[in-house]
């Protein structure tokens, strides 16, 4: 099963792209961000002759989320971050798929910092930490998949100088996200990755692109019931190198399909069947403990 992210930056512009990602990699979900369309806007029907159908929360010119799934309609939990109720911009999703539980969610840049914004997003941030730890204690298996905003440390973006008072550097941001790890996340590419620099956005100034001049930002976070079914993870550059791409580029992982009725080996180790940059050398996962497939609640 492979399950990917992807800040689309624009779902109807950059349709093309969509489907021309989907086609070619296949995944089974995608959690999409940005969508910067509103809910009547999404293009469903080009999506599902793609093979793919799927639940969305858009708004007008920002924001935005979706949730799709191959050759199956994802089963809606949950619309919108709990904590605020007056809080009315589109960044959070929950949905049942395959035996999932998917959270979709893109949490605020936060620029500029210090100020209003950057009180938001330490305040969604704080939101989302109360909501994940119940998340996490879940017997089912749960992924956290999104644009999280967040460099986690130095070694996630090639050269911290120049953004040391972007929001997505500041300390609180990332003291955040360790709390979140704290409680027992599984930060995907950087379990299977753990010495080598992987990037997952390029600014479109000053030629970051050409550069790798990049910033690893998009997770997939995995609770304790589904981290042992982790057997691969990557990084679809190509597709930030089309023309006029979004300044992010698919981020995925793959799990091992659990049988309901044959618990796996628990001793069976998993490599990364690919590698998320050029000439990457691959690193296995130990698997930790037997599981059975469950259904998301």
């Amino acid at each position: 099963m492979k399950i990917a992210t992807f800040n689309i930056n624009g779902v109807v512009g950059r349709l093309h792209h969509l489907l021309e990602w989907l086609e070619k990699e296949s995944p089974d979900v995608v959690c999409l961000q940005e969508l910067k369309a509103l809910d009547e806007s999404f293009p469903i029907a080009a999506i599902r002759k793609a093979g793919y159908d799927g639940i969305w929360q858009g708004q007008r010119s920002w924001n935005g989320v979706a949730i799709l799934a191959k050759g199956a309609k994802p089963i809606e939990l949950r619309r919108g971050l709990p904590g605020d109720p007056d809080d009315t911009q589109s960044r959070y999703l929950e949905a049942a798929v395959n035996g999932v539980l998917v959270c979709c969610l893109y949490l605020p840049n936060g620029n500029p910092q210090p100020g209003p914004k950057f009180d938001y997003k330490l305040a969604w941030f704080e939101r989302l930490i109360k909501h994940a730890h119940g998340l996490y204690e879940l017997d089912e298996p749960v992924i956290l998949a999104g644009d999280f905003n967040v460099v986690p440390t130095d070694f996630d973006i090639y050269n911290p100088k120049s953004w040391k008072k972007d929001a997505l550097l500041q300390p609180e941001s990332r003291e955040c996200y360790e709390r979140l790890l704290a409680q027992g996340w599984i930060d995907s590419i950087r379990t299977l990755f753990p010495e080598e620099q992987i990037f997952t956005f390029w600014d479109y100034f000053r030629n970051h692109w050409q550069r790798n001049a990049g910033l690893r930002i998009d997770h997939l976070l995995l609770n304790r019931a589904l981290a042992p079914r982790l057997a691969g993870a990557g990084v679809d550059r190509w597709v930030r190198g089309r023309e006029k791409p979004s300044d992010h580029a698919p981020t995925w992982i793959e799990l091992e399909d659990v049988s309901a009725s044959k618990p796996r080996v628990s001793a069976k180790k998993k490599v990364a069947r690919r590698t998320p940059v050029k000439n990457a050398t691959k690193k296995k996962v130990a698997a930790r403990k037997t599981v059975k497939a469950r259904r998301a609640r």
